[in-house]
């Protein structure tokens, strides 16, 4: 549905985080500055949103979505919510008929993503959904590198998608983090939907889940000297989940979505191929880096290029608002965003059925694909 009136202009709701950080969506904004007009920002204080707005220079501010909403002058809403919040807001936006850009998970049950995904395609309406890591262009060009068969049969991978949790970090958190592990979030939808989106995104749909997930501690305390610092957590969702994805044809892959992973050296996702290997973002490391067999009778070895298979730049340029760029450019062009709905949906019923299978201890046939 290509953009017929020059910019898109975009209404932005929630001023937090994901918001403001210097990765985050609105330092970023001004390059897009030609495809992209940034109209109003809403939050649910309201005082924070004209705030918010008044420091990157967004003229009007609202203390609600429907504020926003009603007042018109915008062709899409980026929707920063938290994770609770995502569906019922996107909901509003599509019906309103505006575009969505949205924060991951697209929503918490399989029902309420179904309904996003037909009330947009009803109205002609695009939705982008986060993570954006298929955008960058290790991941993009892993992928190019699996399909074309540069690495031979794919027979498993290994993803990290974890960190240490909001506020286990020796820098504490900067708002209150308690939410982050109260039923409704938790790791795995936090943190583990970046690996399932890079590694279906990289291999294509999974067919089977089979997990482990558990609670490490009870009760968490925020590090680190901040004003939250010492507060304690009760944890009511899983803080350790470690799972297996079947793709079918002998491919699978083990992913781990925890608040437990206070470092590693190794690449975040590693491809093992039967002619080859794919690393991806290792410290110390290019960001895509390839091992190939027989580069020479006798000889297997990695590959040294003059320079870098590809870097993370889109990614350190744009940060969040990539995500923003790529609804802006789909409407343009009248293409499919690389970061659809139907991926989305696909990593959600994953992080159900990672939880169904610790509940049951059983495998998880998928319905999904993408």
């Amino acid at each position: 549905m290509p953009q017929t009136h020059g910019r898109v202009r975009i209404g932005v709701l929630g001023s937090g985080g994901i918001a403001t950080a210097s990765y985050g969506v609105l330092p970023n904004m001004a390059r897009y500055a030609d495809l992209i007009e940034v109209v109003s920002l809403a939050d649910v204080v309201e005082e924070r949103a004209r705030a918010v707005a008044d420091t990157y220079g967004i003229p009007h501010a609202y203390g609600s979505l429907d504020a926003l909403i009603a007042a018109g002058g915008i062709d899409a809403v980026v929707n920063l919510t938290p994770i609770p919040l995502h569906y019922t807001t996107s909901r509003a936006v599509l019906d309103a008929g505006l575009h969505l850009v949205t924060e991951k998970p697209l929503a918490t049950t399989l029902a309420e993503a179904d309904d996003l995904i037909e009330r947009a395609r009803s109205r002609g309406l695009l939705i982008v959904c986060a993570p954006p890591d298929m955008l960058h262009e290790p991941y993009a060009r892993a992928k190019e590198l699996v399909s074309s068969g540069t690495i031979g049969r794919v027979a498993f991978a290994r993803v990290h998608s974890s960190h240490a949790g909001p506020g286990g970090g020796p820098n504490g958190w900067e708002s209150d983090p308690s939410w982050f592990y109260r039923e409704g979030s938790g790791p795995l939808l936090d943190m583990g939907v970046y690996g399932i989106h890079e590694i279906t995104g990289i291999l294509g749909p999974a067919k089977r889940v089979v997990a482990f997930s558990g609670i490490t501690d009870a009760v968490r305390t925020v590090r680190g000297s901040g004003s939250f610092a010492g507060l304690e957590m009760p944890v009511e969702v899983a803080d350790n989940n470690l799972f297996m994805l079947d793709f079918g044809d002998s491919v699978f892959a083990v992913v781990d979505g925890t608040y437990n992973l206070h470092a590693f050296t190794g690449p975040k996702v590693e491809i093992f191929g039967r002619e080859g290997v794919v690393n991806i973002l290792q410290p110390g490391h290019d960001d895509l880096e390839l091992y190939r067999t027989d580069l020479a009778p006798g000889v297997d070895g990695w590959i040294r290029p003059s320079q870098p298979l590809a870097t993370s730049e889109a990614r350190a340029l744009y940060g969040r608002a990539l995500m923003v760029g790529h609804l802006a450019e789909c409407l343009r062009d009248g293409t499919r965003p690389v970061l659809s709905a139907e991926h989305a949906r696909h990593a959600l019923e994953i992080m159900l059925a990672v939880e169904t299978s610790a509940r049951e201890s059983r495998v998880v046939d998928l319905t999904t694909t993408f």
